[in-house]
Formats: structure tokens, sequence, C-alpha cells
């Protein structure tokens, strides 16, 4: 490895580029004539709030913002700030700017731990531009943040980087000889892809692999380090970024809800297999499996809702890991059933009703105790009368089951017209 004072600083921050030409992802928000790339460009950055997963450069973009502006670079994690170290950061960094001219580039990572007192003390150095700051949050900060920093804040939102992304910044580490010191690296396309895929869009977990590989492997007599595959398998866990209290939560399940909706059984078993591996509730997943069975499945499998209590009654009984099996048979059967939203939409259209419009009073012969109240089974089991709706809610399907229903009412229709 490189022969310096450098070599125990991990090679991911090494490696951290310099300028925005040196960036690699985020196009969408950095590419050319992009708000913030030209927010950066032009020196004229407000307060920004970066959030998106781990290892896809906020903290970077934090430094080259420093750098743009000629700033310099404080950096605090705010899980082990107090408001009073806040406050002392920034009363300094105003004295600085007062007396030479120039600011300082606050980077609060992981600011979502901040509490509204704390997002407080930022407001009013943020609205006198004294200091620059940037937040970095793997959250959506809606959630966390407060409307009146955000409000004063640029807020862009960083995707996971591709798998091309992390090729290219693997490919660039390896072939740069200054990376390594006196020895050289070579690594093969298929480690380089292997490392790639399982960092999941995580630039520094790829090249924290790297490293790990290359420092663990033994020099052959050429002084050559060769990263195969099976260094490679070795130098990487496969992660799945996932956190059950926001988006990434939320986002998931809805996934997986639409996949079955959809009878897309294989996109629902692969959502399905990501709840479980990040360590999901199966009691959440099995709840939301009853509910899509009535609101998605309905009469055009009746069924569908009795598989699906039964099987959060098999989760809570059996508990994991082999409750994953009653999660995937259910999920399996729902994906694969008919699909009708009739009972759903019927429901929707009553409860409009009674919202809007005025009540319906209960028509006598209905009542407790009516001597009026003709009873069905005396008239072969329908008879006609008035049960107090107004107009028709239920439209049943021409599907599965639910066709059955529907010949059935038509005939009772037709019955009332004879």
């Amino acid at each position: 490895m490189k022969d310096s004072a450098s070599e125990n600083v991990p090679l991911a921050v090494r490696l951290r580029p310099h300028d925005l030409e040196e960036f690699v992802g985020q196009s969408h928000v950095l590419g050319e004539g992009k708000l913030l790339r030209r927010a950066i460009t032009s020196k004229r950055v407000p307060s920004l709030i970066l959030w998106g997963p781990p290892g896809c450069g906020k903290t970077t973009l934090g430094f080259i913002v420093a750098k743009e502006l000629g700033a310099d670079f404080e950096y605090i994690n705010a899980a082990f700030s107090s408001v009073a170290e806040i406050k002392k950061i920034i009363a300094r960094g105003r004295d600085r700017f007062s007396k030479e001219g120039k600011k300082e580039v606050l980077f609060i990572d992981e600011i979502h731990r901040f509490n509204k007192l704390q997002q407080e003390a930022l407001i009013p150095d943020t609205e006198l531009a004294s200091i620059h700051l940037v937040g970095a949050t793997i959250y959506n900060p809606s959630y966390y943040l407060i409307p009146s920093l955000i409000s004063r804040s640029l807020v862009a939102k960083f995707k996971p980087l591709t798998k091309e992304d992390i090729l290219f910044i693997l490919d660039r580490t390896v072939k740069d000889k200054n990376n390594w010191g006196s020895v050289l690296v070579e690594a093969d396309e298929d480690a380089l892809d292997y490392i790639a895929t399982l960092s999941s869009g995580d630039a520094r977990k790829a090249l924290n692999a790297l490293e790990i590989g290359v420092i663990s492997t033994t020099a052959r007599d050429d002084n050559k380090i060769v990263i195969d595959l099976g260094v490679a398998r070795e130098s990487i866990q496969k992660n799945v970024f996932y956190d059950k209290k926001d988006s990434y939560h939320y986002d998931t399940i809805s996934a997986f809800i639409k996949s079955i909706r959809g009878s897309d059984v294989d996109s629902a078993l692969y959502w399905l297999a990501k709840m479980l591996a990040a360590g999901e509730d199966p009691r959440f997943i099995a709840r939301r499996l009853v509910i899509l069975a009535s609101e998605d499945v309905g009469n055009a499998n009746p069924f569908a809702l009795v598989l699906a209590t039964s099987c959060f009654k098999a989760v809570e009984f059996v508990g994991m890991p082999e409750a994953q099996l009653n999660l995937a048979h259910t999920t399996i059967y729902l994906a694969a059933s008919p699909k009708s939203n009739a009972s759903y939409m019927a429901l929707k259209r009553a409860q409009e009703d009674i919202e809007e419009e005025e009540t319906n009073e209960v028509p006598q012969h209905i009542k407790t105790h009516s001597k009026d109240y003709k009873y069905p089974h005396s008239y072969g089991g329908y008879v006609e009368q008035d049960y107090g709706a107004k107009k028709r809610y239920y439209f049943p399907k021409d599907i599965g089951e639910e066709r059955r229903i529907k010949q059935f009412l038509e005939y009772l229709c037709k019955s009332k017209n004879r």
C-alpha cells in the first residue's frame, strides 16, 4: 500500500473528489445546467440540505462547496453535538467573516438528529448568510427538519450511485498507481463487477471493499496484487439499506403492494425478500396482505381474505424464520388472483354520500320489532322491499367469483322489473 503518512486514512477519504469535474453521479441535480450545479459554480450557494443513502457523495459535495467558495470547512456530527457547541462554531465563523471576509461552510452530518431547539439555533446565521450551512441526512427532511430551516435551504435528493458509476470509480482507482505506493494492483473485471453489485450504490462501501482486498492479499513475486473474484467475495458483505422508520420503509412496502395489485408475482417476491432481509416486522407485512385481500382482490376471489387472515395468524404462531414461507405462499396467491376493487369503491361511494348528503332515515318497516317487515325466507329467499339506499354503490366486475355475484344481482334486478 501507499508508503506515506496518509496510508492510515481510508481509501474512500483519500480519493474524495476535489471539484465537480471529478464528482461522479447525481447528474439529476449536478449535471450541466442543473440548479445545484449553477448555484455552486456561480458561488451563490444558499444553505443546502442533502438527503440520500450512505456513500452517494453528500459529504464530498460539502468539501467541494467549501473549495468553490474559498471557505473553511467545519464538520460536525449532529449525534454528538450540543447547542452550545453549535453556537460556538457559528460565533467563530461570524467573527472570522467580519474580520477577514472569509466565510465558513458548516457541514452537519446526520442533521436529522438535531431537535427543534438545535435547528432553530441555526436560523439567524443562515438568514444573514454569515455561514454556509450544508446538512446531510439519509432521511426525508420534510419529516425531520423544521419548516423555517427547509424554507431557507436548497434541498437536493441524492440517489444511490448506479452500478456503472461504481465501476467507473473502482476502475479509476485501480488504474491510478499513486493510490498503491510501491505495489502494482490489478483487478479482474468480474471482481470489480461483484463489488459494484454488492455495494448497492454506496461508493464508500465499494472503495472500502477494494482496499480490504488489496491490503489482505499477498503480492506476487513481480510485486503485483491481483484482485480476483475470490478475493472480492471475501472483501464485501451484502447489506440492504432500509430503514423501518422512513421513506425507504414506505417506498418498499408500496412497491410490494403495487406489484401484487399488478399481478407481478416475481416483483412481489423480490420486494418481500428485500423487506425480510432488512429485518422488517413480518406482522407488518402480513397486515398489509390482509388489507390488500379485501381492497384489491375482494369478491373476485373471496378466499384471498381467508388465506391472508390465516397467514397473519400463522406468522404470529410460527415466528421467523419459518414465517417467511407463509408470507411467500400468501404473496404468490394474492398476486396470481383475479383482482377487483369493487368492494373498496362501493364503500367509498357510500361514505362520500354520508359525508356530503343528508343521511337517510331508517325505513319504518325495517326498524326493530316492525310488524311490516317482510322476512325474505318466507318468500323463497328474496322479496322486494325498501332497505334505505337511494342509489347504487356496488358495481361488481365480470371477473373471477365476482362474476357469479354480478349475475345473481342482475337476476334480482330483472325480478324487480317483472
